[in-house]
């Protein structure tokens, strides 16, 4: 078998894996891994815009769009007009956003913490180097 495609299968398996855990760990809060990571992002950076949210979330502005009406309609983020350009609109967290964001990463965490906990220090060191090798 082709040495690159099968290393190519194995790291697409390894991520739905590490997904499916952070699924299941995200299912208590009923956020998804798309919902769980634009609050993180409007969390951690105090307020966003649409395009930044898309932006860390790689997809298309009109599905950031849909990502962030959904955490509205559960009171965990909110709109603002931006006040250095009218036309612009900020998504900041609630109170219970920040609630459900502290909650969520947590579990995020412990998740990833678990996938990885096969792995020696070292071994998760030079995993860390060769996965940014491959996506600078």
């Amino acid at each position: 078998m082709d040495r690159d495609s099968d290393l190519s299968d194995s790291l697409m398996q390894a991520g739905r894996a590490l997904r499916r855990r952070w699924w299941t760990a995200l299912e208590e809060w009923d956020v998804s891994p798309h919902q769980a990571r634009a609050l993180r992002t409007v969390c951690v950076q105090g307020e966003a815009r649409l395009s930044e949210i898309a932006a860390k979330l790689r997809i298309a502005p009109r599905s950031a769009t849909e990502v962030v009406d959904s955490l509205e309609q559960r009171g965990l983020v909110e709109r603002r007009p931006d006040p250095a350009d009218r036309r612009a609109v900020l998504v900041v967290a609630t109170d219970a956003g920040r609630e459900t964001y502290a909650v969520t990463d947590h579990a995020r965490h412990t998740a990833a913490a678990e996938f990885f906990g096969r792995l020696s220090d070292p071994e998760r060191e030079q995993l860390a180097t060769l996965l940014h090798r491959l996506l600078d």
